[in-house]
């Protein structure tokens, strides 16, 4: 990587930490009277499952390295699926908190493999629902997996949390590579979401990708309905693509092809998505769902939220972690998808 790529992805990563410290600041002061769900010493009464018990559930097909044993875990290159338990530590919660100024964070602590998917889980008493995250370009296993973790605390989810994390290079210039990578892990995505689906321990699996992870998403579902038909529109719960880095005409192809399934989704867009111009222009200038017309997705029967007026940033591109009012689209999509949940909502309607 040039010296210029490093500043840019020093730019990024710090533009990232400051939006989710800033989010959090702005989240705590507007919810003022939320702020008493917070015990003086540390933890919270509202916290996400994840932030009680700190373990992460991870399929990726990127190549271990150092044995998966110590950072960086899993590198760049592709390599066989592998399924694990990860041990995080939350940052340190209160009244005056270090996360919310960005000096704590999410850290990962160790990696465990497992032979099989039934074996992420522990047997517990009932089902547990899981949120699966899917990430997207120029991310490294460790930033993959802390932002499942940010994720899952943001909407305070109740139940398991899962990375599938691709072999990404995590370099600017390295886009051709990584969409290549995600496509290849295409159908280890689906035999990943088939052993939960006919888990006997698992609830709904609510599904959230980000930017290129929503193609190799939607072109899992279209494997998994295919295979697994009224069982998986029965198992899986919430899909949300936020930004979505897929051709408009591919993707159309493929809401058909998803059955009842095209209604769990819903699709996060922003005109002012930099990052999905200069994919766009990459693809030869064809619109990606992310920027594409809101009326045009809506005809597909998804649920559609248009976050152009959420972001201020200089790419748009992350708003599913940095904003709060796209979290709350996220967790109000979760509720109408979970057993016994309600009827959709989401939380931008007034501003669309």
């Amino acid at each position: 990587m040039s010296s210029r790529d490093n500043r840019f992805a020093d730019m990024t990563a710090s533009r990232r930490d400051v939006l989710r410290a800033l989010a959090s600041a702005v989240s705590t002061s507007a919810l003022g009277g939320c702020t008493s769900t917070l015990l003086s010493a540390g933890a919270r009464f509202d916290a996400a499952e994840l932030y009680v018990n700190p373990t992460l559930l991870v399929a990726t097909t990127r190549k271990p390295a150092s044995g998966a044993h110590a950072a960086p875990w899993f590198g760049t290159e592709r390599g066989k699926l592998v399924l694990a338990r990860a041990r995080l530590k939350p940052p340190k919660d209160g009244r005056f908190s270090l996360a919310a100024i960005g000096l704590d964070d999410w850290r990962l602590e160790s990696i465990e493999t497992v032979s099989q998917v039934g074996d992420l889980l522990v047997p517990a008493v009932g089902t547990r629902d899981v949120l699966f995250y899917v990430h997207g370009y120029n991310q490294t296993f460790e930033t993959a997996a802390l932002d499942a973790a940010h994720l899952s605390d943001g909407i305070r989810f109740r139940g398991e949390t899962m990375v599938f994390s691709w072999p990404s290079r995590a370099k600017l210039l390295d886009y051709v590579y990584d969409r290549e990578s995600a496509m290849w892990s295409r159908d280890s995505l689906e035999q990943v979401l088939s052993g939960l689906i006919t888990s006997p321990n698992v609830g709904r699996i609510h599904i959230v990708a980000h930017s290129v992870g929503t193609m190799v998403t939607m072109e899992a579902l279209r494997q998994i309905y295919a295979r697994h038909g009224i069982a998986a529109i029965q198992r899986i719960g919430a899909v949300v693509f936020a930004a979505p880095d897929i051709d408009m005409d591919v993707f159309s192809a493929s809401v058909e092809r998803v059955g009842a399934l095209a209604g769990k989704i819903t699709v996060v867009i922003a005109n002012n998505d930099r990052a999905l111009a200069v994919a766009g222009f990459i693809a030869g200038g064809m619109t990606r769902v992310g920027a594409a017309d809101k009326d045009a997705l809506a005809a597909l029967g998804l649920h559609v939220i248009d976050a152009s007026h959420e972001g201020w940033g200089i790419m748009n591109h992350d708003l599913f972690l940095s904003n709060s009012e796209v979290r709350k689209v996220i967790r109000h999509a979760i509720d109408a998808h979970m057993a016994g949940g309600g009827a959709w909502a989401d939380g931008l309607t007034a501003r669309d």
